[in-house]
């Protein structure tokens, strides 16, 4: 499985961005997809995630409320519709995909086996 993340970009605080993740090559059948987020200088970070089908969606703190990820199978697709988004949300931006997680797990990167390349998201006036 290839993942590729796009949709970043310069938004003022406040504003909105939604990010996509295409995915291919293997069958889409990772149960578990999720975004993380790496700032300069830290560590990478979950964002938020969630199990399909019928799993309930986990956000970092930092975002609940103003982020949601959403998917479609059909096409390949994980989303992050990003809203309120404020100047510490500046971040190269990833999406990652695994198998069998569980829930307390869906905060770990390194249960992941499939990561996107990143986009970047500035929030800047």
């Amino acid at each position: 499985v290839q993942l590729q993340a796009s949709g970043g970009g310069l938004v003022q605080p406040g504003g909105s961005l939604r990010l996509s993740c295409a995915a291919s090559g293997r069958t889409f059948r990772s149960d578990v997809m999720s975004w993380f987020r790496q700032a300069p200088g830290k560590e990478r970070e979950f964002v938020v995630g969630s199990r399909w089908p019928g799993g309930s969606a986990r956000s970092a703190d930092s975002v609940k409320g103003r982020f949601t990820i959403s998917r479609d199978n059909a096409k390949k697709m994980v989303f992050l519709q990003m809203n309120g988004l404020k100047s510490e949300d500046t971040a190269v931006y990833y999406c990652a995909a695994g198998s069998g997680l569980i829930t307390s797990s869906l905060m770990d990167p390194g249960k992941y086996d499939y990561w996107g390349q990143g986009t970047l998201v500035t929030v800047s006036s």
